[in-house]
């Protein structure tokens, strides 16, 4: 970077080269909880790259680049983080065709979907319950509980996705 700032063109793009490979991996490392897509982790490298390039004159020459570097990557990769509002997110699309799709009786019984289902409190059970065993569309049960379709969709996948990790801690 010193060399950089002093005008030498090969060194600035030697580290930039370098640069953006040790922070592809730290970015993916960083993101690792909330299982970033690679577009997602490349977008937060050119924005650190970004950065760097745009404020290299205010890095402290007496000091060491790699906690300057570091800092940039942490803060571009928390305001992803907050700009993009992380979620785990599962798509419900198609999901009612198969939960009711017939013929998986024997892959689950009766008392294998109540003990499941108890582990999701009243209302969340309920929400199941009528969408995906008892057929109900979510515009009936939204209205049948006082709340919006949107609600109720929510409500569904939250549960689902916490039903699929219960059975599989349950198989395990």
């Amino acid at each position: 970077m010193r060399a950089a700032i002093g005008g030498d063109e090969a060194a600035y793009r030697r580290l930039l080269t370098d640069l953006s490979r040790a922070l592809r991996a730290t970015v993916r490392r960083g993101f690792a909880g909330v299982s970033a897509r690679p577009n997602e982790v490349e977008d937060v490298v050119q924005e650190v790259m970004l950065a760097i390039h745009l404020k290299r004159h205010t890095w402290d020459q007496t000091k060491p680049i790699g906690p300057w570097i570091m800092a940039i990557a942490r803060n571009k990769m928390i305001d992803d983080l907050r700009r993009k509002g992380r979620r785990t997110e599962v798509p419900i699309d198609g999901m009612l065709e198969i939960l009711e799709a017939g013929g998986h009786e024997d892959a689950i019984h009766a008392h294998d979907v109540n003990r499941v289902l108890s582990g999701l409190n009243g209302r969340n059970r309920e929400i199941v319950q009528a969408i995906t065993l008892d057929g109900h569309s979510a515009l009936d049960v939204a209205n049948r509980l006082g709340m919006t379709e949107v609600a109720v969709r929510v409500a569904l996948h939250r549960s689902l996705k916490a039903l699929a990790e219960t059975y599989q801690e349950t198989k395990t």
